[in-house]
C-alpha cells in the first residue's frame, strides 16, 4: 500500500504505518452513528442555577488558589467569515448592481449600507486613502471593487487570509480591538490567579504565529497596566501527526500529480493534543470568534466563575470517592452510595444488565466512571444555530451518559433519530471549564478518553478530483466522549459568535 517514499513522509509527520492503515480501514468500513436517546433538558441533564447558587459558586471559585488558563483555538483563517464578500467580487463585474437584490442581514447590500459601523472602517478608509482612493467617492460612484480588494488582499488589510484573532471586532470611540485583544480583556475578568497572573494559551497556525506575537508585544503593556494583571500569553500549533491521510473514491491513498500522499488537517479534534500538554489545574475553553464588547463582559465573567466553582465542587467529591475506591475496602452499601452519586449527579447510567450486587464489578465500574477528566459545559437555549447540542446517548460500553452531539454523528435519515435531534432545547456554544488531572495531581492521557469512532468523513476536491477526508473526533464531542460531563444553562447573551463579517453589525457587537 505504501512506497518507501510514503513511509519516509509518514515518519516525518510522526504518523505510524499502522495508524495510516487504520485510517484507510476507517474509510473502507465507515464510522458508526451515535445512538441518541433523548435531548438533555433543564431538570433532565441540564442544571439551571438561580442567583444565590451562582453567588455561592463564585465564592467557591474565588477561594481557589490553584493555576488556571484560558485556552483559545485561534488558528482558523477568516476566509468563511468573508465568503459573501469574495462571492460579490466574482459576481459584480458580470452582474453589476443586480447583486444587491438581496437585502437580508447577511447580504452584500447590508455590508455596504452599514459599512461605517464596522470596527475596521477607519482602518479600511485610511488604507484606501493611502493608495489614492476616497472611500466616500467610491461609494457614491458604486465603485466597490477597490474597497473589497483593499479589505481582502494581502497588499491591503489582508482580511481574506488572516485568522479571526487578528481582525478588528469592536470599536470604543477611536480605539478598535481585535478579537484576540477582547479575549485578553475577558481573561482578566475571570482567569486571574491570586498573584495577578492571567495565562492565555492560543493555538495558531505556523504562518501566523509571528503576527500574533507582534500584536501581543504591542498591546501587552497597555492591558497589563489597565487591568493590573501580568499577562502570560503562550502559543502552540497543531501537531503534524494529527493530520489524516486522504483517499480517493475507491478508498485508496490519494496522491498529487507527483505521486505524493495527500494529508488533511484533522479538524479541531486534533487540538486535544494541545489541551493535554497544558499543566494548569483549571482550563477555560472558548472559541476565538465568541467574544463580546466590554458592556456585555460582566455576565460572561459571572457565569464563567460559576462554572469553575461548580467544577471545583464536583471535583472535590469525585477525588474523595476515587481515593477511597483505590485505597479502601468499601462495603457494598458504600459502593451503592457512590453509584447513586454517579447516576443522579453525574448522569451516567450503567448498562441494563449491570449487577450492582457484585462488589468487584461495582467497584471497577465506579473507578472507571469517576477516574476521568472533568468538564462543565455551558449550554444556551437553542435559537436555530447550526451545530451540536446536549443529549443523552448510548456509549460503546452500553452506558448512557451526557454527550455533546453534532449532526454529522447521527443518522438523520432515521425519522426517530431526526425527531430526537430536532427536539433539542439547547445548543453547544463551546463554553467549557475543564480539569485534566487526577486526585494525585497527575495528568490523564486524554487520548484514553476519546471515542475513536466519533470522527467524520467528508468529501473534498483537489486538482479537479474528489477525495475523502477524515476529521478526528471533535474536541468537545467525540474527543471528550468519556469525560465526566456536567451541563449548565448559561444566558444567551454570553454567546456572541461571529460567523460572517456582517455579524459584527449585530447590536451585541456594537460597543
Amino acid at each position: 500500500m505504501f512506497t518507501d517514499a510514503d513511509l519516509t513522509l509518514l515518519k516525518q509527520k510522526g504518523i505510524s504505518e499502522t495508524s495510516a492503515k487504520k485510517q484507510i480501514e476507517t474509510f473502507q468500513n465507515g464510522l458508526p452513528f451515535i445512538n441518541i436517546v433523548k435531548p438533555a433538558t433543564v431538570g433532565d441533564g441540564i442544571i439551571k442555577l438561580d442567583a444565590n447558587e451562582i453567588d455561592d459558586l463564585i465564592d467557591v471559585y474565588r477561594s481557589f488558589e490553584g493555576s488556571r488558563v484560558k485556552f483559545v483555538p485561534a488558528s482558523g483563517a477568516a476566509t468563511r467569515m468573508f465568503k459573501h464578500i469574495f462571492e460579490f467580487r466574482e459576481k459584480f463585474p458580470k452582474e453589476g448592481m443586480n447583486v444587491f437584490s438581496d437585502k437580508g442581514f447577511n447580504s452584500i447590500y447590508t455590508f455596504f449600507k452599514d459599512i461605517k459601523k464596522f470596527p475596521f472602517y477607519s482602518k479600511l478608509y485610511n488604507e484606501l486613502w493611502s493608495t489614492g482612493y476616497d472611500m466616500d467617492v467610491l461609494l457614491e460612484k458604486n465603485d466597490y471593487l477597490p474597497i473589497v480588494n483593499t479589505l481582502l488582499n494581502e497588499d491591503g488589510l489582508n482580511y481574506g487570509n488572516l485568522p479571526k484573532g487578528l481582525i478588528l471586532f469592536h470599536k470604543y470611540g477611536e480605539i478598535a480591538r481585535t478579537s484576540l485583544e477582547e479575549h485578553i480583556v475577558e481573561g482578566t475578568q475571570y482567569c486571574k490567579d491570586p498573584h495577578g497572573n492571567v495565562a492565555i494559551h492560543l493555538t495558531v497556525s505556523p504562518e501566523h504565529k509571528e503576527d500574533f506575537e507582534t500584536l501581543v508585544s504591542r498591546v501587552l503593556p497597555y492591558y497589563q497596566n489597565s487591568f493590573n494583571a501580568t499577562l502570560k500569553i503562550s502559543y502552540s500549533t497543531q501537531e503534524p501527526f494529527t493530520d489524516t491521510i486522504a483517499v480517493d473514491e475507491s478508498n485508496n491513498p490519494f496522491r498529487d500529480s507527483l505521486g505524493e500522499l495527500i494529508f488533511r488537517p484533522g479538524g479541531h479534534g486534533a487540538l486535544l493534543e494541545n489541551v493535554g500538554k497544558l499543566n494548569e489545574e483549571l482550563i477555560f475553553i472558548k472559541n476565538i470568534d465568541n467574544v463580546a464588547p466590554d458592556r456585555l463582559k460582566f455576565q460572561t465573567a459571572r457565569y464563567k466563575k460559576a462554572l469553575a466553582g461548580m467544577l471545583l465542587g464536583y471535583r472535590k467529591l469525585i477525588y474523595s470517592y476515587v481515593e477511597k475506591l483505590e485505597t479502601k475496602d468499601l462495603t457494598i452499601s458504600k459502593l451503592n452510595e457512590i453509584l447513586d452519586f454517579v447516576i443522579e449527579e453525574l448522569f451516567i447510567l450503567p448498562p441494563t444488565a449491570f449487577d450492582k450486587s457484585d462488589k468487584v464489578q461495582l467497584q471497577k465500574f465506579l473507578l472507571d466512571m469517576l477516574n476521568r477528566p472533568i468538564r462543565v459545559c455551558g449550554m444556551v437555549k437553542n435559537q436555530g444555530e447550526p451545530g451540536g447540542g446536549p443529549f443523552w446517548a448510548v456509549n460503546p460500553n452500553k452506558t448512557i451518559s451526557l454527550q455533546i452531539v453534532e449532526s454529522s454523528q447521527i443518522n438523520l435519515n432515521d425519522a426517530n433519530v431526526k425527531k430526537v435531534f430536532e427536539s433539542s432545547t439547547h445548543f453547544n456554544p463551546v463554553d467549557l471549564v475543564c480539569c485534566i488531572k487526577n486526585y494525585k495531581g497527575e495528568k490523564f492521557n486524554l487520548a484514553d478518553f476519546r471515542d475513536a469512532d466519533a470522527g467524520f468523513i467528508s468529501i473534498k476536491s483537489k486538482d479537479g478530483k474528489h477525495l475523502k477526508a477524515l476529521e478526528l473526533p471533535g474536541l468537545w464531542n467525540g474527543a471528550m466522549s468519556n469525560w465526566t460531563t456536567i451541563f449548565v444553562e448559561v444566558p444567551l447573551e454570553t454567546f456572541n459568535p461571529v460567523k460572517t463579517v456582517n455579524d459584527l453589525l449585530r447590536e451585541e457587537h456594537q460597543a
